[in-house]
């Protein structure tokens, strides 16, 4: 969910009402961004497509989500619904939605926006082009959450949305740097993190023409040597505390 919101360009990926939701329910399809970032629109067939990449922000993405479901919901097809003010102390998307792993779908582009639509004047070309021409190209790498390939520019980069703690993440990172096992591939740099909304992210610079396909493996054995890391409870050594400090000083929050 933070990968889609802050650097993902094209994705989707099904959400499921809670049972005590309202009646009819509705299909709802979150989706990284939508046309002219809407929060939402209501599609055709009453579908609800969700934005996440929005203008908007009130202090809680969660509860300002729930916000823009919920009047969607209410609306009519063919809406397109916004957020005017702060939702309150309303519920959080999790309140709303069942609790389980999302089917996230990478999109080359977002031609999926128009994939089911006439467009016999054209008039949709000129801006799916340009909206297909900004996106960074950028592939999920398969059985590890969290984790994209993307291009930007002449380099390739490796994000890696953690869930845990982050002075645990550090400490963890700290141990493994000084063995060069933080390291995917041949050639490879990690250069820092990223901090958003409460998670770090990892962020390692590629070898041109390293495929997300390539990444799998490594980065799979990284998780576990991670995940050891993390259980470790023994102090860290003063190579590994240099270690940390270089890590924290090259992380970046992003607002």
């Amino acid at each position: 969910m933070v990968a889609l919101r802050e650097f993902v360009p094209a994705a989707t990926a099904p959400l499921h009402l809670r049972e005590d939701g309202p009646e009819p329910r509705p299909s709802v399809l979150l989706c990284s961004l939508l046309p002219g970032g809407a929060p939402a629109l209501v599609r055709g067939d009453g579908t609800v497509w969700l934005g996440l990449q929005v203008q908007h922000a009130y202090g809680d993405p969660s509860r300002d989500l729930a916000a823009v479901l919920l009047e969607a919901l209410d609306a009519e097809p063919g809406s397109l619904v916004g957020l005017t003010e702060a939702p309150g102390s309303g519920p959080r998307l999790q309140d709303l939605v069942t609790d389980e792993p999302p089917e996230i779908t990478v999109h080359e582009g977002f031609d999926y926006w128009v994939a089911d639509l006439d467009d016999t004047d054209g008039s949709m070309a000129a801006a799916l082009q340009q909206a297909n021409e900004a996106a960074a190209p950028t592939q999920k790498v398969a059985g590890v959450a969290g984790a994209y390939r993307t291009a930007l520019g002449n380099r390739e980069y490796l994000r890696w949305v953690l869930p845990h703690d982050e002075d645990r993440v550090l400490d963890a990172f700290a141990r493994l740097h000084v063995t060069q096992a933080e390291s995917l591939v041949e050639g490879d740099r990690m250069i820092g993190m990223f901090r958003a909304h409460g998670l770090v992210v990892p962020v390692w610079d590629l070898p041109l023409g390293t495929s997300a396909a390539d990444l799998e493996a490594p980065l799979g054995g990284l998780r576990s040597a991670l995940d050891e890391a993390m259980a470790s409870t023994d102090p860290l050594t003063s190579e590994q505390r240099a270690a940390r400090a270089g890590l924290a000083s090259r992380q970046l929050t992003i607002r």
